[in-house]
């Protein structure tokens, strides 16, 4: 193996990982507000750094730029992470109730009218 074929591999790997956490991070925390968190930081991460591998080795390995990959991981990067925050706004608006163990609520100040706790 070449070193560039290394990098691949240790990049979808490690991406690789990084999903499977964000997957168990999913299943782990008790509310849709943790859960959305994981799922996004974690699994976006994981996903850009395979992405970011598969660039590099068809750059590097097969002299190919695509542009398309380029494209894929800054829309992964822009939009998962926006995706998440709206849903969990949309969720807290409409009263989804925060887990029992949490200790904090930041959103309380800025929609103290809208919140409608729903058991």
């Amino acid at each position: 193996m070449t070193a560039i074929e290394w990098i691949v591999a240790i990049l979808c790997l490690i991406g690789g990982f990084l999903s499977f956490v964000g997957g168990i991070g999913f299943i782990r925390f008790p509310d849709v507000y943790g859960r959305t968190h994981s799922a996004t930081k974690s699994a976006t991460l994981g996903v850009i750094t395979v992405m970011v591998g598969t660039f590099l080795y068809f750059l590097f390995a097969e002299g190919m730029f695509s542009g398309k990959i380029l494209l894929t991981i800054i829309f992964v990067f822009l939009t998962a992470p926006l995706a998440a925050l709206m849903v969990s706004r949309a969720a807290y608006r409409t009263g989804v109730p925060l887990s029992d163990l949490t200790t904090q609520d930041d959103l309380k100040k800025k929609y103290p009218e809208e919140r409608k706790d729903v058991n």
